[in-house]
């Protein structure tokens, strides 16, 4: 998924505000699944929904204002009721890794019980797969 840098995202020092690389990441996930044929907001009204419950993240590089970034998410662990993504974040024009993160989502219930993920979802995750 790409995504232009806006003059909003960046601090005072004219780089992309950290926390705004979170929103960058959770727009890729949303993407990522509509792209293999799951409506996120379809799976929440059949009482799948999928909070991050981990996340680790490296910071490697700035991105600045207008920049184009790419942003990678591939499945690397597909579970019962949770699954762990990689993510990056590129810079569009020279392919420069920016941002890592590895995110686990549960899935849970619109009460927030643990469920399995719907056995579709798991076998789109499953067929992404990056060792």
């Amino acid at each position: 998924m790409k995504i232009r840098v806006y003059y909003e995202d960046t601090d005072a020092a004219g780089v992309v505000y950290h926390s705004n690389y979170l929103n960058y990441m959770e727009r890729a996930r949303t993407e990522f699944l509509r792209d293999q044929g799951c409506s996120v907001a379809q799976l929440a009204a059949e009482g799948a929904v999928f909070p991050v419950v981990r996340m680790a993240i490296d910071f490697k590089a700035p991105a600045r204002h207008d920049e184009l970034l790419q942003v990678t998410t591939v499945p690397v662990r597909v579970g019962g009721s949770s699954f762990t993504l990689q993510q990056q974040v590129l810079r569009d024009a020279d392919g420069q890794l920016l941002v890592q993160a590895e995110v686990t989502l549960a899935c849970v219930t619109p009460g927030l019980k643990a469920r399995r993920i719907p056995a579709e979802v798991r076998e789109l995750l499953a067929q992404g797969l990056q060792p």
